[in-house]
């Protein structure tokens, strides 16, 4: 309310004060391993849609010059540009992190804006490291302060809680003090933003929101280590954060800030087997191990799954468009078709996702036999779970359950699993092998050295 007394000490304040007491620390050996495998699947990302039309789109719309790297071009960008392309081309296919809880991507965030300050700015790799760590810290608690206010209210965490952790992280990597710090982050709340009408056709907004994060928490932390002044209370205040993205302010403030810095949330990170919105992964490991029973497709007389009521409004509503997504990006966050694909196909891959795979008949007819039904009981969004049912003409019905999401916390890919999928993105994307094992090389280790960006340029 208006004229309402502030506090002595403000919630950007107590972050900042665990934020820089890290400066000093040795990182979490399952944190350090964590950035590693971060900027491998990042970079991997990056250079399978680096020859796509939103790349080329983002890369000719932010064309000035500078010494910063877009990841697979060659150099010579400024860092706001390279921030933007990168994070961009690494949510571009939506095959990048999540977490459970948040939901938000942090790699495609944090890696482009540290990377780009890092390049700009000559930083270590041990400032590199304590960048990248810090702002996957806070990017994922602060999607946990309110869960799933800020999605109900339209807007994509991503984007909004992006914006503070880059700032967080770009401030980290370049070693800004208390005051800086604060004031990068009371300065990234007024560049916060990104809509979700993105759902409405399959548009490309989605893809820009962790490169509009990246560069805007970037600019941020420059104004704030340059002397510009940002609210503290950013993220509390009667005008904060919460406020405008939430719509409440009455969040667990102790889940973004007991044990920051002591118990770490970060290697808790889920990498994506499948380029499609996390929520539908656990279904699409159901759908394939009931093709893997060798079913015949045109029994089935309707298909039935529970679900979240909180994941109704962006992978299944409205029903008949789902079962029907325009073009290959929307199908990408449509529930039945990404089952139906599953039944259909017996994998998930990038071919799916094209325009030409979603207008299959065999799938779209499928996916019109799907229907949903809301679980109360469902743990979303601390958890991710999947339940497809088929029933058949003769009477039989058969089902498969999935408690987690595979390549979380439940059931984490390993760094071999990550280097595949680094390989596979990388080939996509038009290099060679022997370009592969050298990037792959230069990765390992890469904080406990000089950093030399040179691996990722053409």
């Amino acid at each position: 309310m208006a004229g309402e007394q502030l506090p002595e000490t403000a919630v950007a304040e107590h972050l900042t004060d665990r934020i820089v007491a890290l400066q000093d620390t040795k990182l979490p050996d399952a944190v350090h391993e964590l950035a590693e495998r971060l900027l491998v699947d990042v970079v991997g990302l990056c250079l399978v849609a680096r020859n796509t039309d939103y790349v080329a789109a983002a890369r000719a719309a932010w064309g000035d010059a500078g010494g910063t790297t877009i990841i697979g071009h060659a150099g010579g960008h400024s860092a706001a540009s390279a921030a933007f392309v990168n994070g961009t081309a690494a949510h571009g296919e939506d095959f990048d992190d999540t977490f459970e809880g948040g939901p938000v991507h942090a790699g495609a965030v944090i890696i482009p804006a540290v990377q780009a300050a890092a390049e700009d700015k000559g930083r270590s790799g041990q400032d590199v490291l304590r960048g990248i760590a810090v702002g996957v810290e806070t990017i994922c608690r602060l999607g946990l302060v309110i869960p799933k206010a800020v999605h109900k209210a339209g807007f994509h965490p991503t984007a909004v809680f992006g914006t503070m952790a880059a700032a967080a992280a770009v401030a980290t990597t370049l070693q800004a003090n208390r005051r800086q710090t604060v004031d990068s982050l009371g300065i990234a709340g007024s560049m916060a933003g990104g809509i979700i009408e993105y759902l409405a056709e399959g548009t490309w907004t989605k893809r820009m929101h962790p490169g509009w994060a990246a560069q805007s928490g970037l600019r941020a932390a420059y104004l704030g280590t340059n002397g510009f002044a940002g609210p503290r209370t950013v993220f509390e205040g009667v005008h904060g954060l919460f406020n405008g993205f939430a719509n409440r302010r009455d969040g667990d403030w102790g889940k973004l800030l007991d044990g920051f810095g002591a118990t770490w949330v970060t290697p808790d990170l889920a990498f994506k087997p499948y380029p499609c919105g996390t929520m539908t992964h656990p279904y699409i490991d159901c759908a394939i191990r009931l093709r893997a029973k060798g079913l015949d497709l045109d029994s089935i007389t309707a298909i039935t799954c529970e679900t979240a009521e909180g994941t109704l409004h962006r992978l299944w509503e409205p029903l008949a468009a789902k079962q029907s997504p325009s073009n290959g990006y929307a199908a990408k966050f449509s529930q039945p078709y990404c089952i139906a694909a599953a039944l259909v196909h017996g994998e998930i891959g990038l071919g799916h996702f094209t325009d030409d795979a979603v207008r299959d008949a065999r799938v779209r007819d499928v996916a019109s036999k799907i229907r949903y039904v809301i679980d109360p009981d469902n743990p979303y969004p601390h958890g991710y779970t999947g339940h497809v049912r088929l029933a058949f003409a003769d009477g039989r019905e058969i089902e498969e359950r999935q408690p987690h999401l595979r390549g979380g916390r439940h059931e984490a890919l390993s760094r071999a699993d990550i280097e595949t999928k680094f390989r596979s993105n990388a080939r996509l994307g038009g290099w060679d092998d022997a370009r592969i094992t050298a990037a792959l090389a230069a990765m390992h280790g890469c904080f406990e050295r000089p950093l030399d960006f040179a691996f990722i340029r053409t």
